[in-house]
């Protein structure tokens, strides 16, 4: 009888633990989603913008400047949308300043730029004309401003690059350097939105070259910076540059690589001219291997390996004969 007692009594204590269980907790007020925010971007698949941003892709590095061409893409894109909406869809200025080393891309990006600006209508034709003190300054007054008014007409249309526009201050007031930044700034006055100027140089100089005409920096909204590039990806754009002509680089040549460029960046860190330097030693390499493969099979063909292979030996940065 106890047993049956003690079952029972179990037997309530089990319906109550499970009463207990199902007890449901208290409801709360219920608490709205946040609505769902679009992540990446929006990047047609085809069309020139497509190949535009491919081409920027494929260079190493550069995050912020595959950034600023975003956002520029897509002011434009929006003022599209805006103008076919029968809203206001204002003017922005584009004239922009490069600030960085030799070999960090600069004229590349502006070429980018030039194409991106044609292909969504800033610029009827997209060209780059690209210059430097020697093609601005004339000889004798009134002669700069001939050749640099010259100059501006040809850039119609497109963009007028100037690389290293820092020397155009360097003269002083004297100097017919001024003479040309001055007809520079009149053009970027009268003829507004029919061509873009793009100024180039190294940081420093750039800042002191702003600095000599107080006009100046407020008419570039756009300053980009390109950073010097790491090892990495030098070593990296050392591959891309012989794999596009069926070249292979061993790992003993990456490591005499590497070994190179420690050495280049130390020798005067502020001359170092970064991707071009990596290009002038990729060309030598396939020029030393050339005479190696020559002088090793003399009387037969080298093995397609072999004619690929660029090796430790082959990179070298002497400058006897123009290698």
């Amino acid at each position: 009888m106890n047993s049956r007692v003690i079952s029972s009594d179990m037997a309530k204590a089990s319906r109550q633990i499970n009463v207990v269980l199902r007890t449901p907790e208290p409801i709360s007020a219920p608490v709205s989603e946040p609505e769902p925010q679009p992540s990446g971007k929006s990047v047609p698949s085809q069309g020139p913008f497509a190949d535009i941003m491919k081409e920027l892709d494929q260079m190493v590095g550069l995050e912020n400047v595959k950034e600023l061409v975003y956002e520029i893409y897509a002011l434009l894109q929006i003022g599209q949308y805006r103008t076919d909406a029968g809203l206001t869809s204002n003017q922005q200025v584009y004239h922009m300043v490069f600030k960085g080393n030799p070999g960090t891309g600069k004229t590349t990006v502006a070429r980018i730029i030039a194409k991106l600006f044609q292909a969504m209508g800033l610029l009827p034709k997209g060209h780059l004309v690209e210059v430097e003190r020697a093609d601005l300054v004339g000889e004798y007054i009134g002669h700069t401003a001939l050749k640099t008014r010259d100059l501006i007409k040809k850039a119609m249309g497109g963009i007028l690059f100037i690389d290293e526009a820092y020397s155009l201050a360097r003269g002083g007031e004297k100097d017919f350097g001024k003479e040309a930044i001055d007809t520079l700034v009149k053009a970027m006055e009268d003829y507004k939105n029919q061509f873009v100027l793009i100024l180039a140089g190294y940081s420093e100089e750039m800042e002191f070259f702003l600095a000599t005409n107080p006009g100046l920096p407020s008419r570039f909204p756009i300053a980009i910076d390109f950073p010097d590039y790491t090892t990495d990806q030098l070593v990296q754009i050392a591959e891309l540059m012989v794999r596009e002509r069926d070249y292979t680089l061993i790992p003993a040549t990456i490591m005499r690589l590497r070994q190179l460029l420690a050495a280049e960046k130390s020798r005067d860190p502020s001359a170092f001219s970064n991707a071009r330097f990596v290009r002038n030693l990729m060309e030598r390499s396939v020029r030393h291997q050339a005479v190696r493969l020559l002088s090793q099979y003399n009387t037969t063909a080298p093995g397609r390996q072999e004619l690929m292979s660029i090796k430790p030996e082959d990179m070298r940065t002497d400058k006897k004969n123009g290698f």
